[in-house]
C-alpha cells in the first residue's frame, strides 16, 4: 500500500468507525444508558474529527485522486461525489449542533436533532465508503498535486 492509498484507507476507516459508534450510541440511548451513550457519541465525534484531519492532511500534502474509471461513468461519479460532499457538510454542521445541544443538556432538542443527524451521518458514511471503493478498489485513478504545491507553483 502506497501513500496514495494509505491515507484514504485510514480516513475511510475512521468515518466507517464513526458511523458504527453512532449506531451503538443510538442503541444505548434507546436502552436508557445515558452515560454510555454520551461516551460512545463522543468517541464517534472523535473518529469523525480524525477522519477530517487525515482527509485535509492528505489533500494538502498528497493531493486528491482523480477519477480512473470509464469516461461514460465520470459524470455520474461527479454528481454522486457532489451529493456526498454536500451531505457530509450538512452532517458535520448537524453533528456539531446535536453535540452542543447534548452538552448543554437541552435534551428535547438534542433528541430531535439527533435522529435526523444520525440518519444523515449513516448516509454520509455509506456514500463515503462507496467513493473509496470507486476510487481505490474498482477504478483506481490518477493523482493530482498536493494543494500546497499548486499554491506555491512547485
Amino acid at each position: 500500500m502506497d501513500i496514495f492509498t494509505l491515507f484514504p484507507t485510514i480516513s475511510t476507516s475512521f468515518i466507517a468507525l464513526s458511523a458504527v459508534l453512532v449506531a451503538i450510541g443510538w442503541w444505548l440511548i434507546i436502552k436508557g444508558k445515558r452515560e454510555a451513550h454520551k461516551k460512545t457519541m463522543i468517541a464517534a465525534a472523535i473518529a469523525a474529527i480524525l477522519f477530517f484531519i487525515v482527509y485535509v492532511s492528505r489533500t494538502l500534502f498528497v493531493g486528491n485522486t482523480s477519477w480512473g474509471g470509464p469516461d461514460e461513468l465520470k459524470t455520474i461519479y461527479q454528481v454522486f461525489l457532489i451529493f456526498h460532499i454536500v451531505l457530509a457538510t450538512v452532517a458535520a454542521v448537524f453533528g456539531l449542533t446535536t453535540l452542543t445541544l447534548g452538552f448543554k443538556a437541552k435534551y428535547s432538542k438534542h433528541r430531535k436533532w439527533g435522529r435526523v443527524t444520525s440518519i444523515i451521518w449513516f448516509i454520509t458514511a455509506i456514500t463515503g465508503v462507496m467513493v473509496y471503493v470507486l476510487l481505490y478498489v474498482l477504478y483506481p485513478g490518477g493523482h493530482t498535486k498536493p494543494v500546497w504545491e499548486v499554491i506555491l507553483g512547485a
